[in-house]
């Protein structure tokens, strides 16, 4: 795979920028991880040629029961990580963005910009009555548009006394644990759990919510400019409108608000979350 360029961001987090291969410009491959629309009502997410989820939606209007089957072979992209590792720290979300760089067998990085980043706030029940755990079977109650905004593990998380869990949920209680790394999937309007299911199960066992890193689509340079250029003609014409209104400073506070609110719409472009692909 060809090495991203990488823009840090505020608070630990950077956008990898991948580029398209110099062997197939116009259609590159598919990634390794990918979903693939099989009907209007059925899509499912291979690894390779292996399929995971087998997924089904049912109901009529916009409110729609998603059931799921999943199937073993599951690989994580990132390699394992050590006790000493994990206790040495550093930092995690440049540590991921290597290893999935490096995962294009078992990866789901395309090209074109994702951000990673530190999730450091989980709405309550995510990671509980929103968290997948039944196996291989699964219903999920989608909200009225779709998404459910849950974790959707890729594989059983083990039992809290399992072996590994157990080793593990010493460093929930050292401070230590590695952060889980997540998924963001636009249709679903949730996670998929790609990597740490045994650090999730430790932390979940210790009464906490696992720490995580979230990866996410976000627009390609030429979509966003697109974007922003039609918010700029939109704001320049209100402005405009307001501009010939006699200047009182019910209006002053009028224009100060609308450069604000034009100024955050911009700001957060680059960096909002895109559509999932789904091929076909």
């Amino acid at each position: 795979m060809n090495r991203a360029t990488r823009e840090p961001l505020p608070e630990g987090g950077l956008v990898l920028a991948l580029p398209m291969p110099e062997s197939a410009p116009g259609t590159p491959p598919p990634p390794s991880l990918r979903f693939e629309q099989v009907t209007g009502r059925r899509w499912t997410l291979l690894q390779n040629e292996r399929p995971l989820i087998q997924s089904r939606s049912e109901g009529d209007g916009c409110c729609h029961d998603l059931h799921l089957r999943r199937l073993p072979g599951y690989r994580s992209p990132l390699p394992s990580l050590c006790a000493a590792t994990m206790r040495a720290g550093g930092d995690w979300t440049h540590r991921y963005a290597r290893g999935l760089e490096d995962a294009a067998a078992y990866g789901p990085l395309r090209p074109g910009r994702w951000r990673l980043s530190p999730r450091t706030t989980i709405a309550p029940g995510i990671w509980s009555c929103d968290l997948v755990e039944d196996w291989p079977d699964a219903t999920i109650e989608l909200l009225c548009g779709g998404g459910w905004h849950g974790v959707l593990p890729l594989r059983p998380l083990p039992a809290p006394d399992a072996p590994r869990v157990k080793a593990l949920r010493k460093h929930v209680r050292e401070g230590t644990l590695a952060p889980v790394l997540l998924w963001w999937v636009s249709f679903l309007d949730g996670w998929l759990l790609l990597d740490g299911h045994d650090r999730a199960a430790a932390a979940l066992a210790e009464g906490t919510v696992p720490a995580c890193v979230e990866l996410v689509r976000v627009p390609d340079d030429a979509d966003w400019r697109a974007t922003a250029a039609e918010i700029t003609r939109s704001h320049e014409e209100r402005m405009a409108r307001l501009y010939t209104r006699p200047a009182t400073p019910h209006v002053a506070r009028q224009r100060q608000a609308m450069e604000r609110g034009y100024a955050d719409a911009l700001s957060t472009l680059p960096y909002d979350a895109a559509a999932t692909p789904m091929d076909p």
